[in-house]
């Protein structure tokens, strides 16, 4: 399956937008500094949400990004096929022309597979990921380590979960 970089960090930074979703528009830069992603690399993939209507940028001091519609209503693949990236577990990237030239004799196997992902990323939410508490554990990991907004009980909560 070929799945690369592009997608994965994708819906990573998507998924960093709905949780963050309370705060208000989110900057990239604060994505960057949350999810390790280069600032360039999230500018490149945001261009491209925008373009696909899963995200707004709102200008100005405050500004940044949020999700153009409810998580609830953003897939992951939605996100992936915004980035122009496809879940394919064929070797030929779909053209057929595995063996040879020619149609392997599993080709309709792994294509198969391929649509099989799709659908199982169709099916999972923005919100459903959200509502994962392993998700919830690791943002909030991630804002203590990083010094974003919260109560110093929660920052200390957080602090002794780790120990």
């Amino acid at each position: 399956m070929r799945l690369t970089t592009k997608g994965r960090y994708a819906v990573t930074a998507m998924l960093d937008l709905a949780l963050h979703a309370e705060r208000g528009p989110i900057s990239l830069a604060d994505i960057s500094k949350r999810q390790d992603i280069s600032l360039s690399y999230l500018e490149q993939l945001f261009s491209r949400l925008r373009q696909s209507g899963l995200v707004c940028s709102v200008r100005g001091p405050g500004g940044g990004y949020r999700l153009a519609r409810s998580g609830a209503d953003i897939c992951v693949a939605e996100i992936i096929d915004a980035v122009n990236e496809s879940v394919d577990a064929t070797s030929c990237g779909g053209n057929s022309d595995c063996s040879g030239g020619e149609q392997c004799l599993t080709h309709y196997l792994w294509t198969d597979l391929s649509r099989q992902i799709h659908g199982f990323l169709n099916g999972i939410s923005l919100a459903d990921l959200v509502e994962r508490s392993e998700v919830q554990e690791v943002a909030r990991r991630q804002d203590c380590r990083n010094g974003a907004d919260g109560t110093i009980e929660q920052k200390v909560a957080i602090i002794g979960g780790l120990q």
